[in-house]
């Protein structure tokens, strides 16, 4: 009982030891940079539409390690629901933008 009791212990702490560094540096005041391997503005990404279950749009972007998701919403801040593409389905170059290759 006791090695269970350590081993979990172990366990445990090494889980938490990975949620404070996780070696790209620390994430800084400015969310507006990608601090990752292909560190670059978010301005710099494609952005493409992933439309969810209920038929709405998000932007959506993927650079291979990291990705970012949105709503689209309009000037009054309602959903935006295109029809642009059916739904559960992303459109447009939304891996592009990185040099970083996304096998999936």
């Amino acid at each position: 009982m006791k090695l269970i009791k350590i081993t979990s212990a172990l366990l445990i702490a090494g889980a938490l030891a990975g949620c404070e560094y996780s070696g790209h540096g620390s994430v800084g005041a400015d969310k507006t940079r990608d601090r990752g391997t292909d560190s670059k503005h978010l301005s710099q990404l494609k952005a493409g539409i992933w439309v969810d279950p209920n038929g709405c749009d998000h932007w959506i972007i993927d650079d291979g390690v990291e990705g970012y998701l949105s709503s689209r919403l309009d000037k009054y801040g309602k959903p935006i629901c295109s029809g642009v593409a059916p739904p559960n389905t992303a459109v447009g170059p939304f891996k592009k933008g990185s040099k970083i290759p996304d096998p999936l």
